[in-house]
Order: structure tokens, then sequence, then C-alpha cells
């Protein structure tokens, strides 16, 4: 049986731990709530940019772009987006799982690059000597438009290069506080949603429809990939809330037992204490 002075040190170890998570629940809590005003804020942008693309087509105008272009498939890209941090989760173990699942069904037919955004997913496929194209470090840090611009270019290049005919990316999508779900979306070659028919508006393009479209898919691919990481941002802040709520009652629930156990511990020895003064007594009657 442990001892007094061993219960109540490791009472003082899971208080202070529930110390801990509970602060980081209160930090994640205010970073969610920056992180969907960044979606809410990027979202009109998106929807604006797929309603001119689809009235483009919609209206029967060319289509034509290389970045449009589908092609058999024979080398794709991933691009596996996780976090830089544990304790939020399954949000990490989620999306890793769904990566290795795709290598899995597709690696037979296709050859399939990997590219990382999120330390966790790098320091996960380097550990099992996977290669990787690029790792895409440090994007969460300070999250901003610029590096989804950047990865955008860098992988429409190589699309346009032909030295990949197809990209996907992997991430977290945001649903609630308490929801996140892996999503694979293909991004490459770009699939603009088409309107349907009678809901078009009538638009006049200058200087042409096709100098219009030159002009949009670059801006369009990087707003997709920016959605993403901030759909992912926004995933992991919620995923390390509800973890860390879960930790913090955890550490209620098993501090409640560690009590329940001291009092048990402490009556023992003052009972057996009793019994020997008792027995003291009796032997020198």
């Amino acid at each position: 049986m442990a001892s007094l002075r061993d219960i109540r040190t490791r009472i003082r170890s899971v208080k202070s731990t529930q110390q801990i998570t509970k602060a980081m629940k209160l930090i994640a809590a205010t970073r969610l709530r920056k992180a969907q005003e960044a979606i809410l804020s990027a979202r009109p942008y998106a929807d604006a940019l797929d309603t001119v693309l689809g009235n483009l087509a919609a209206g029967g105008q060319s289509m034509e772009h290389p970045l449009l272009q589908k092609r058999p498939l024979r080398r794709v890209e991933l691009i596996v987006m996780t976090a830089d941090r544990g304790l939020c989760g399954g949000f990490n173990s989620n999306i890793i799982r769904r990566a290795q699942r795709f290598l899995v069904e597709n690696g037979d037919a296709h050859e399939i690059v990997l590219s990382t955004v999120g330390r966790k997913g790098h320091d996960f496929f380097r550990k099992r000597e996977i290669k990787l194209r690029h790792d895409y470090a440090g994007v969460f840090q300070k999250l901003s438009y610029e590096p989804a611009r950047r990865i955008a270019s860098e992988v429409s290049e190589f699309f346009l290069k032909g030295e990949v005919d197809a990209v996907y990316l992997l991430y977290n999508e945001f649903i609630s506080a308490i929801s996140q779900r892996p999503v694979l979306a293909t991004l490459l070659p770009l699939q603009p949603a088409v309107e349907q028919k009678g809901t078009s508006s009538e638009y006049i393009y200058e200087p042409s429809a096709e100098g219009v479209l030159e002009a949009l898919l670059p801006r369009y691919l990087s707003t997709k990939v920016y959605r993403a990481l901030l759909e992912s941002q926004a995933a992991f802040y919620g995923a390390q809330m509800s973890a860390m709520e879960s930790a913090t009652k955890n550490a209620s629930d098993l501090i409640g037992q560690l009590t329940l156990l001291y009092n048990r511990t402490r009556q023992a020895v003052i009972t057996k204490e009793l019994m020997e003064i008792v027995s003291g007594a009796e032997a020198l009657k």
C-alpha cells in the first residue's frame, strides 16, 4: 500500500497538471474564436471567386486553361496538413491514418509524392523513412495568406511542367468545437463549381473572358489552399480545447479517487496505532 506521503505527492502532481490543462483549454478557446473569425472573413472572397468562375462556365465561355486540364493519372501529389503540436486528441492521428489509407489504395495504380504542412506529419513520415518532396514548416506559427500563395504557386508550377498529374489536399475540416472531419480534396486540376442553367448572371468581361480566367485561376488556387489552412487551424484549436476539457475532468476524477484513497489509508494508519496502544496497555496489566 502506498504511504500517505506518496499519495499526497501524487495529489499535488495531478492538481498541477489540472491547472495546466485548464489554462490550455482557455487559450485554445480564445484562439478558436479568432480562427473562426478568420474563416468567416475569408469566405465571402472565396465564394465570389467561385461565383465568377461558375458563371464563366455556365455562360458558355471558354474554360480552356492548363490548370483545368485533366490528364491520365501517373504521378500524383498528396499534401498532408497536420498540426505542429500534440495534446489535441485524435486530430493528427486521424489525418495520418487517412494519408496511409490513400497510399495503400493508390500506391499500386499511381506514383505518389508526399508533401507535409505541420511538424507532426513531417515527423511521422520521416521516422518511417518515407520520402517527402517538401515540408512547409512554420506555416501555422503565424498563419497568413502568403504561405498559401507560395504553396499554390509551387504546386501549380509542378503541375504545369507535367511533373504531377493531380494534387490532393488532406486536412481536417472544422465542423464545430467538438467535431472535426478529415477531408481529401482535389486541388489540381482545378474544378470550379458550375452554376445550374437559369441561375447564372450576365457579365461583361474586360479585356476578355480568357484574360479574366488567366488572372483569377491562380488566385482561386491560392484561396483554396488558404481556406484549407484556416479550416485545419480552427479544427486544431477545437480539438485541443475538447482534449484539454476532457483532461481537466479526468484530473478532477483522479483527484477525488486519490483523496478517497488518502482518507482510507490515513484511517487505517490511525486504527493501527490505536490498536498498538491498546495492545500495549493490555500487556502492562
